[in-house]
C-alpha cells in the first residue's frame, strides 16, 4: 500500500469503514458495469445502442445504412455487444434482427434521454 498524504485532522473511521464496507458489497455489480461502460464507450457501439433504444429491432443491412458502414464492420460491433449481453437476436428466416435487451434500456436509457434533450453540449461546458 502507498503512503497517503493527507492534511485532515480527525478521520472518521466509522465513515471510512462504512465506505470501504459498501464497495465491498458491491463489487460484482461496479465491475459488470464497468464491462457495460467500456463497451458502450465507442461511438459506433453507442449509435448501435442508441438507435435500438429508439426502434424495436434492426438488422445489420438497417444499421449498415444508417451508420455508412459495411455489413462486416457492423457486424463485428453487434458481436460484441451481443457478447456483452446488451442485445438479444431473433432470427427470421436468414435476417437476424437485434434489440436493445431490456435489462440495459434502463441503464443506458437516461444517457439517451440527454441525448434527446441535446443537452450534453451544455452541460459539459458548464
Amino acid at each position: 500500500m502507498r503512503k497517503k498524504e493527507c492534511i485532515r485532522e480527525v478521520a472518521d473511521l466509522n465513515q471510512i469503514n462504512r465506505c470501504i464496507e459498501s464497495l465491498n458489497e458491491v463489487e460484482g455489480s461496479v465491475d459488470r458495469l464497468v464491462d457495460i461502460l467500456k463497451l458502450a464507450a465507442n461511438d459506433v457501439r453507442l449509435n448501435i445502442l442508441y438507435l435500438l433504444s429508439k426502434e424495436d429491432e434492426l438488422c445489420p443491412c438497417d444499421l449498415s445504412d444508417i451508420l455508412d458502414m459495411s455489413v462486416p464492420a457492423v457486424s463485428q460491433h453487434l458481436r460484441k455487444l451481443k457478447d456483452g449481453g446488451l442485445v438479444e437476436t431473433e432470427r427470421d428466416g436468414q435476417t437476424i434482427f437485434y434489440s436493445l435487451n431490456p435489462l440495459f434500456n434502463e441503464i443506458l436509457s437516461p444517457n439517451f434521454d440527454h441525448i434527446n434533450d441535446n443537452n450534453l453540449l451544455e452541460v459539459l461546458a458548464a
